[in-house]
């Protein structure tokens, strides 16, 4: 993009500039030497070529600034109208280097903002339609089980309980998988802050054992805390209970009955690392990447009622906190969990 205005008005204003300096100068030389002579005329010629070389050295130089900022300005255009990648960055010294720069750090941090738009818009449509389409499941079931209630379908006392019990699983599980839901759209939107403080890990891993206690007696399980008393980490206390008593919950589900389920701590001078063990199934080596996904399940059969959206809201939980983790499984042996949080 390019203008002459600064151009036109840079001339015209040097010229005038230079009128009158000429003017000034032969009116000092007349009153000095009290007439004009071809002396005088030398000096004027002498002043007017010099004035000459002055522009033409003035003009180049800020030709030259006009152009690089008619390049920016360019670049600028491209980038929002055309949707260009930027250039190379171009370094300079100077004021037009500083520029320059500045001029970057705006184009990537434009860049950056409007990634985050599109990945904001990404993630809330996919959210929208990841709940919308989960419901659609439960929403119907309730729906038969009204109308088999309303309409009088069922006679027997003991159907018509067993109907409730299930729509109460229905209406149990729908508000399960939406307050997960809502959960993991704070934490991926960036709108919880996890408040960091150090922790004792012993007390923090025995209540989230005691959470799920329900739901290991009915299966025979025992759960085993090894953690050494003086183990600490600094997180958010409440977020990682949540975030072990999800893992729990998944080991209790593909483990039998009669298994042991562990929560051991390793704790170094580099990491702490909480590894939540079980004598399960397993998980295929091919089915791994996929666990941590939204609604994702490896096995349909275990726990009907899971909505898969456990596995994917630690993961959310843990990495922001810091943390990582990752699976070491073998198909119908164990399956182990850890979480590693580096010092």
């Amino acid at each position: 993009m390019k203008s002459d205005f600064e151009r036109i008005k840079f001339r015209k204003s040097f010229w005038r500039i230079g009128a009158i300096f000429l003017l000034l100068l032969t009116a000092w030389c007349v009153f000095a030497w009290e007439e004009f002579s071809w002396r005088l005329a030398g000096i004027l010629l002498i002043a007017v070529v010099f004035l000459v070389l002055l522009y033409m050295l003035a003009a180049r130089i800020l030709d030259s600034l006009y152009k690089d900022m008619e390049s920016i300005s360019g670049v600028m255009y491209d980038i929002m109208e055309k949707g260009t990648e930027p250039p190379v960055e171009e370094y300079r010294e100077g004021t037009v280097g500083i520029l320059y720069s500045n001029f970057y750090k705006l184009v990537y941090a434009l860049k950056d903002s409007r990634n985050r738009e599109m990945e904001e818009k990404i993630f809330l449509r996919d959210i929208i339609s990841d709940i919308s389409h989960q419901l659609k499941t439960p929403l119907a079931s309730l729906n038969v089980f009204m109308d088999l209630l309303l309409e009088d379908k069922v006679e027997d006392e003991e159907k018509r309980k067993q109907i409730l019990r299930e729509a109460q699983n229905q209406l149990s599980r729908m508000e399960w998988m939406v307050l997960s839901m809502l959960k993991l759209a704070r934490i991926e939107a960036g709108a919880i802050q996890f408040e960091k403080k150090e922790a004792p890990l012993l007390p923090l891993l025995s209540e989230a054992a005691d959470a799920v206690q329900y739901l290991v007696k009915d299966r025979s399980q025992v759960i085993t805390v090894a953690c050494p008393e003086s183990s600490s980490l600094i997180c958010d206390r409440d977020w990682l209970a949540e975030a072990v008593i999800n893992l729990l919950k998944n080991a209790s589900d593909y483990s039998g009955e009669g298994t042991d389920i562990r929560i051991e701590v390793e704790s170094t001078n580099v990491y702490t690392r909480i590894y939540v063990k079980d004598e399960g199934t397993g998980i295929p080596e091919q089915e791994i990447p996929n666990i941590f996904k939204r609604f994702y399940r490896v096995n349909h059969s275990v726990n009907p009622n899971s909505v898969g959206i456990g596995l994917s809201l630690t993961k959310s939980i843990i990495e922001g906190m810091g943390g990582s983790i990752h699976v070491k499984s073998e198909e119908g042996e164990y399956t182990w969990f850890i979480l590693t949080f580096v010092k």
